[in-house]
């Protein structure tokens, strides 16, 4: 399975984007689609996943970002509002099976997209 995430660009702060991780063959409902970021000179970090309807969000985004997932498309979309400079980063998408209480744990995750630089500058 490839997944291919796409959407990022510059932003002013205060502004959206949607950023679009597309995979290559069907996930089934069993999959946690999650979303990781890195900054510069940063380790990368959980963002926010999705399984079966059921989201997690970490809390520096909470409230301004939202996961969604379209099974039929085999996509999954992090909208993301309120834009500010400390969401500057490349954002991977990926996708993994394990139990619901570790999905905030990269190891976990066996498939993994290029990723997509948000930049988030006035």
């Amino acid at each position: 399975v490839q997944l291919q995430a796409s959407g990022g660009g510059l932003v002013q702060p205060g502004g959206s984007l949607r950023l679009s991780c597309a995979a290559s063959a069907f996930l089934s409902r069993s999959y946690t689609i999650g979303w990781f970021r890195q900054a510069p000179g940063n380790e990368r970090e959980f963002v926010a996943c999705v399984r079966s309807g059921n989201t997690k969000y970490t809390d520096a985004v909470r409230g301004r970002f939202t996961i969604s997932r379209d099974t039929a498309k085999n996509t999954v979309y992090l909208q993301m509002n309120s834009l500010k400079p400390e969401d500057t980063a490349a954002y991977y998408c990926a996708a993994t099976t394990v139990v619901w209480g570790r999905v905030t744990e990269e190891e976990h995750y066996r498939y993994w997209g290029q990723g997509t630089l948000v930049t988030v500058s006035s």
